[in-house]
């Protein structure tokens, strides 16, 4: 199986978004949020956008605080954090003043202090950076609570479940093996999270290897991943036919 970072919908969504936000005129806010179920590729495709731009990447955890994720920020920005919460502000507000950059903020569920929603405001409105929250499927009603962030929300972008065309090109940046329409109709139904997608996908790679098939359809792929034991008898007169 291939190694590659596959440009989904939800990636290129994403990377639209972020084009878009850097370009927003100074008097309109620049906050996004980013949001979406587990296993679509969120941490994913945002890891990729940072490290191939220059921008801050941070991830919260469970019991972080508002010192604590300006530490995290400070650090990010090659700089010592500081003991006291106003110390690490001031020296992450002088240098995105100096070199403006994308503050993208993963795992935001896990604030719910409103301490650090104020902290972010406050940051993103002294420097004029872009601030990017990321979460999971319900992030945006957890924010909805805080009406003063989700004022400065410029835009939202749901992650959403891959559909055949996602699926189609998952497959042939993955894999040199080729697959009918109604196969990828079906793998579809089977999972929608990518982790346990490209899990499937090795699994099938090696079965139809083993089996010697060179393109897979619906039946056939249901045999090898329900383990009929009659699959290879099949293939084979399939194969004799053919």
């Amino acid at each position: 199986m291939k190694k590659t970072f596959i440009r989904t919908k939800n990636v290129k969504q994403f990377v639209s978004l972020m084009d878009e936000l850097q370009k927003v005129p100074p008097n309109i806010p620049k906050m996004a949020l980013v949001y979406g179920e587990h296993g679509l590729g969120k941490s994913q495709t945002i890891q990729w956008w940072a490290d191939k731009n220059d921008s801050v990447y941070v991830r919260a955890t469970q019991g972080m605080t508002s010192r604590w994720l300006l530490s995290e920020i400070a650090e990010e920005l090659g700089e010592e954090a500081y003991w006291h919460l106003h110390d690490n502000f001031e020296i992450i507000e002088n240098i995105l003043r100096e070199h403006s950059k994308v503050i993208i903020v993963d795992e935001v569920d896990y604030l719910i202090d409103k301490s650090i929603i104020e902290a972010l405001r406050d940051l993103h409105d002294k420097t004029g950076c872009p601030v990017v929250l990321v979460g999971m499927g319900a992030a945006d009603k957890k924010l909805a609570r805080y009406p003063h962030l989700m004022d400065r929300i410029y835009k939202k972008l749901k992650f959403e479940k891959f559909n055949s065309d996602d699926i189609k090109e998952i497959l042939t940046e993955l894999t040199d093996l080729k697959f009918k329409d109604d196969a990828i109709e079906y793998l579809a139904t089977r999972t929608n999270q990518f982790r346990q997608l490209v899990k499937l996908i090795n699994k099938i790679e090696e079965l139809m290897k083993t089996n010697q098939i060179e393109e897979l359809d619906e039946y056939t792929m249901k045999g090898l991943l329900n383990a009929r034991p009659d699959i290879n008898a099949n293939i084979k007169a399939m194969q004799t036919i053919g």
